[in-house]
């Protein structure tokens, strides 16, 4: 027996094809061969690269997206046309949220809007904090009150997780699917989509709006297999949303030449501005950490900061997690402290018990740079000249602190041997933030 829904704009790879025949029922299934030939060279239609390996019977594949089911010389895409079924209550989409926006979030939130009547491509360029996230929610009841379909992807499962409960707040009546690698939950079609940007590439002109967050992060950026799936999941006539904090410079060329409309909000919503980081020297740190201590300056800050906020503090490397968790544990005996990184199996727990504040200092790995929001946190990085950050990522690494009205001012700090090209970026990027909002809040 079939079961519902239908898989509307979905695609897979011929191999996948029995057993989703099996699951699901398919109207209208079309296909298109996997591979197209460019002057003597085999192009991928899934993600656009070229197909250089070969089976022992001389056969190509591709395997940059093998991991989505192989696609081999030959073979066929199928797909469910998007427009082949009616997706039931987009129409009755309701908005459900009941807050409210600044002048200038609603400002961005018409801009939005314009954007999705006039199926345009856009960036919106807003400080970490600003509240993004609620000023897509007029777009996203507007596009699907038309009857179109939304998609809002994130390059990170975290940042997906975070998004999802805040979404389906807002829209209460509304089913929404989230999409994830590992999911275990069966697909179901949906009017609004959140999924991380790797499963963009199971979509097939799906979308009428599609909403692709955090663009300057590891690993959309500069990844032309994820790129490919973005313009791949979008219909012919769709708008499509890049948001960001830092914009990459394929971004900002892309503005200059005017191939997509932006907009720019540098102040958060609650009206503060951005802390800017306290850079500390810090000498021979890892010396000491491999001898189980730790600089007594950096260990007093966290002392001094965890009487007023809980801390997040980041490492360059998942080897430096345990240590700084083992001098910690001794220095603050009655503090509670737990490491979470990447590739973490009990990742998600850990990310919940500090939100939920049964945690008193989570010690992480870029992983939580960008995408989530804590309460009254601190936020320390202890090597901050280490290459793992970059510009891009001290700058949100520094966003998560100051993100409440009640706490506009926990502290931040970057703790280095070498004061890097990055730190000094990172710094000068946050000032200048700074100096738009204190003008915008003046004209304001």
């Amino acid at each position: 027996m079939t079961s519902q829904p239908t898989g509307v704009g979905r695609q897979w790879a011929e191999q996948l094809l029995p057993q989703i025949k099996a699951d699901y029922s398919l109207p209208q299934l079309k296909h298109r061969p996997a591979f197209e030939n460019r002057n003597g060279v085999l192009v991928c239609q899934r993600c656009q690269q070229v197909a250089t390996a070969q089976l022992p019977d001389g056969r190509h594949y591709c395997r940059q997206c093998l991991v989505f089911g192989r696609l081999v010389e030959g073979d066929h895409l199928f797909y469910v046309p998007a427009q082949a079924v009616t997706l039931n209550g987009a129409k009755t989409a309701k908005l459900t949220w009941t807050g409210q926006l600044t002048d200038l979030q609603t400002e961005a939130a018409q801009q939005i809007c314009d954007v999705i009547q006039t199926q345009q491509t856009h960036v919106l360029t807003a400080v970490t904090g600003a509240g993004k996230t609620e000023m897509l929610f007029p777009g996203i009841a507007l596009a699907m009150q038309n009857g179109q379909r939304v998609c809002i992807a994130a390059p990170r499962i975290d940042v997906c997780l975070e998004l999802y409960p805040r979404i389906q707040a807002a829209f209460e009546h509304q089913t929404i699917m989230l999409l994830y690698g590992g999911q275990t939950a069966p697909y179901k079609d949906a009017a609004l989509v959140i999924c991380t940007t790797h499963q963009l590439l199971n979509f097939y002109q799906a979308f009428d709006v599609l909403i692709v967050d955090e663009v300057d992060a590891f690993p959309f950026q500069d990844n032309p297999v994820l790129a490919a799936g973005v313009k791949q999941a979008v219909r012919p006539q769709s708008a499509l949303i890049y948001l960001t904090a830092t914009p990459t410079k394929v971004i900002q060329q892309a503005v200059q030449t005017g191939a997509m409309t932006t907009s720019e909000l540098p102040l958060r919503y609650h009206g503060y501005l951005l802390p800017e980081p306290n850079c500390r020297p810090l000498r021979g740190w890892q010396q000491q950490l491999s001898r189980q201590r730790l600089p007594k300056r950096f260990l007093q800050d966290c002392r001094r900061c965890l009487a007023q906020q809980r801390l997040l503090i980041f490492v360059p490397r998942v080897a430096d997690l345990q240590p700084v968790q083992q001098v910690l544990t001794a220095w603050l005996p009655d503090v509670a402290l737990l490491t979470v990184h990447a590739q973490d199996p009990d990742r998600l727990a850990k990310v919940a018990a500090f939100r939920a504040e049964s945690v008193q200092v989570l010690i992480t790995t870029t992983i939580m740079e960008r995408g989530v929001t804590f309460q009254n946190v601190g936020v320390l990085v202890l090597g901050a000249d280490h290459r793992i950050f970059k510009t891009a990522t001290l700058v949100q690494i520094a966003g998560r602190a100051g993100r409440q009205k009640a706490h506009p001012d926990n502290p931040v700090y970057f703790y280095y041997q070498d004061y890097t090209l990055a730190i000094q970026r990172a710094c000068r990027q946050i000032r200048h933030q700074n100096q738009k909002g204190r003008r915008l809040k003046c004209d304001v």
